[in-house]
């Protein structure tokens, strides 16, 4: 007599041990939270590289620097990063120049402002990439615990058949491999944005820092 199994998705996952539902569902929800993040930092890098693109075009175009900082205070809730740093080197500067008469401490100051502002623009830029690397190295390990429980599962199963046959021990192997799948689903997203996106934090993270060094000289000149 042959038995008949249903070999559909739905069904092997409703089919396998507890240990591999807990498995699947750990994979399920890390795929979930990450897809989350990926949508997340899509929309905030490509935001944050508009924002950068239309300072530049202001501040390239000759226009003032004090009607650059003025407007950089009054909208402080919707400037980009660039913006920001450009902001608090200003800042730090005018309150040096009418301080001190050192003019390599004026422009060290600026630097240092802006320094520390470059590093939350970035930081912030770079949060929860480290969950999405996290996710790309572990989930197949995570599957692949879930397939070696099923499988071990379905090999004892046959201990107390005399005849063991293809028909038996394929539904075991198969549940046992969509945790394998599901793993894959959820890491491969995650490595491809994290790779992504750490590629375009590195871009914006340069024309920053070009930024920093080319506003530095146009301070020092200011000071002459």
């Amino acid at each position: 007599m042959t038995v008949s199994h249903d070999l559909s998705i739905i069904s092997l996952i409703s089919q396998a041990s507890v240990l591999v539902q807990l498995v699947m569902a750990l994979l399920a929800t890390l795929s979930l939270v990450s897809w989350y993040w990926i949508f997340r930092k899509w929309f905030q890098i490509r935001a944050a590289r508009a924002e950068t693109d239309n300072f530049e075009r202001d501040f390239w175009s000759g226009a003032d620097l004090n009607k650059l900082f003025d407007a950089a205070t009054s909208s402080r809730h919707q400037t980009g990063g660039m913006e920001r740093i450009f902001e608090a080197g200003y800042r730090e500067f005018s309150k040096l120049r009418n301080k001190s008469h050192d003019h390599s401490a004026t422009i060290d100051g600026s630097r240092r402002a802006m320094r520390a502002t470059y590093q939350r623009e970035v930081d912030d830029l770079e949060a929860h990439l480290a969950f999405l690397a996290s996710v790309g190295s572990v989930s197949p390990y995570i599957g692949l615990l879930g397939t070696v429980w099923g499988i071990m599962n379905a090999f004892r199963g046959l201990s107390n058949v005399s005849a063991a046959t293809l028909n038996q021990v394929a539904p075991g192997i198969a549940e046992a491999l969509v945790a394998t799948a599901i793993g894959l689903f959820a890491a491969i997203p995650a490595v491809v944005a994290y790779n992504r996106f750490a590629h375009d934090i590195d871009r914006i993270g340069i024309r920053f820092e070009s930024f920093m060094e080319e506003f530095s000289n146009i301070l020092q000149r200011n000071l002459r």
